[in-house]
């Protein structure tokens, strides 16, 4: 006699929880309304098909509450496997790929050609009209050649080395981005850019990622790791930092290994024109969700606030 009754209070209080959260959603969904978000999508996360669906359904529901998702993604274990398969040995300098002629036509199969391409598809399955595009598409990234030096500890020489075809951005073409802003597309991007002669350059991902969100001066540049986000001594996680904590703290060695290139990363960002950049970790489900739309998920990185008080 009693289950009708419980069943329909349950169903009702569910129901109550759910509009809770987007009644307590409400003013983010306000505040970003309008604004560019750029999502740098990689690591472990990439790989798990249920926390890309999930992904791709985040995305979508961005777009439809009125802001405008950018997605750059990488695909290093993807590059590596492939290679593997084809017996193409690879070498890393300073974690940058090795990238000759052979290597870099496998890096752009891979990256525009299968990764771009099922990451477009998943989002449009969700419900979004998103377009896989690669750097070399209306020369969104126009690219150069990377160049690394290394000082012999012996001779105290310093030595000129020779990536290939790793390069850097030069350029972003915003303009282009702008036009899908005010459309009803989310841009996907491969890190695949084009050097003045017409080569490709094989480009790390948090690279461009950054690069482009500075360039369209975006409102926020979520990174997403395999980590929650940056740790103090005592391995908690720092929900913010200024740019100036954040580089005293890789200054003094709190900040290291890995984490020191995506933190640099935000760095450039911020210092090109974005408000915050946020590292957080890819591999928990509805991460951008509940950086965005709650008191934050990882770590934010703000740069010095403008004239006129803190954003």
């Amino acid at each position: 006699m009693n289950e009708k009754p419980n069943t329909l209070a349950a169903a009702l209080a569910h129901a109550s929880e759910k509009a809770a959260v987007l009644a307590e959603a409400l003013p983010y969904m306000r505040r970003y309304a309008g604004k560019t978000i750029l999502v740098k999508y990689g690591g472990h996360a990439m790989g798990d098909a249920v926390l890309g669906d999930s992904f791709a359904r985040d995305v979508v529901l961005l777009k439809q509450v009125g802001i405008n998702p950018i997605v750059v993604h990488g695909g290093g274990p993807q590059i590596g496997q492939m290679l593997e398969r084809l017996k193409i040995k690879s070498a890393f300098v300073d974690g940058l790929r090795v990238t000759d002629q052979a290597t870099v036509e496998i890096v752009e199969m891979v990256l525009s050609g299968s990764i771009n391409k099922q990451l477009a598809a998943a989002i449009n399955r969700a419900g979004g009209t998103a377009i896989g595009l690669s750097g070399k598409d209306g020369a969104l990234i126009r690219a150069r050649k990377l160049e690394r030096r290394r000082r012999d500890p012996d001779s105290n020489i310093e030595r000129l080395l020779d990536l290939g075809f790793v390069g850097e951005v030069e350029r972003v073409n915003a303009a282009m981005l702008d036009g899908f802003a005010r459309s009803d597309i989310i841009p996907v991007i491969a890190p695949i850019g084009v050097g003045a002669a017409g080569e490709t350059f094989n480009i790390n991902a948090d690279t461009v990622a950054g690069a482009v969100a500075a360039a369209v001066r975006a409102t926020r540049f979520l990174l997403l790791t395999d980590v929650a986000g940056v740790l103090d001594r005592e391995k908690r996680l720092l929900p913010e930092l200024s740019a100036a904590e954040a580089r005293a703290m890789i200054a003094d060695g709190t900040i290291s290994g890995g984490m020191i290139p995506k933190v640099e990363t935000c760095l450039e960002a911020v210092d090109g024109g974005v408000e915050a950049a946020v590292i957080l970790d890819g591999r928990m489900e509805h991460a951008i969700l509940l950086e965005l739309f709650t008191e934050g998920a990882g770590t934010l990185i703000r740069g010095a606030a403008p004239a006129g008080g803190v954003t």
